[in-house]
């Protein structure tokens, strides 16, 4: 048993600082899920594999680990109102949003600073929460001049050079 709270773990690893990605699906009933994700890391090179977790409290949960496929939106800094928008609770978070479908018909989001679509390979169950890895069928590494947005001690932060 650890001798610590899930408080101070948590505020332990918010001294990691990581990147913000907006995840995608289409449920298996075509209906668009998504939500504000910041552990999602590579895996492999060689296939081509990416990873994020989800809490299985989440609202979308359900449409999530269901779904054939998934698109990571990778954020800029000047994208944390979208950030806000997809961790919100009880609002349709792609109401008045322009997006197109993509791969397993993903919703694809405008304007992210980069963007991979992927298809589910394994889900394992981890804890609280729910690892989706996928291999990378489609990606936009868009523009080298934006700047990502960050997350660092519980807040989003813009990344400087």
């Amino acid at each position: 048993m650890a001798s610590f709270d899930s408080r101070t773990f948590r505020d332990t690893m918010g001294q990691f600082l990581t990147g913000v990605t907006i995840v995608t699906a289409a449920a298996p009933d075509g209906t668009p899920v998504g939500l504000t994700v910041n552990s999602f890391t590579s895996v492999s090179l060689d296939p081509p594999l990416v990873l994020f977790c989800i809490d299985k409290k989440a609202g979308s949960y359900e449409g999530m680990v269901n779904a054939e496929g998934y698109a990571v939106h990778i954020l800029g800094g000047d994208q944390v109102d979208l950030a806000n928008r997809f961790a919100a609770k009880g609002v349709d978070r792609f109401a008045g949003l322009n997006y197109t479908r993509g791969l397993c018909g993903a919703p694809i989001l405008p304007g992210a600073m980069a963007l991979l679509e992927c298809r589910t390979v394994q889900r394992v169950d981890a804890g609280d929460h729910t690892i989706l890895i996928g291999q990378v069928e489609r990606l936009d590494p868009g523009s080298r001049s934006r700047k990502p947005l960050g997350f660092f001690r519980g807040r989003y932060t813009a990344i400087a050079d």
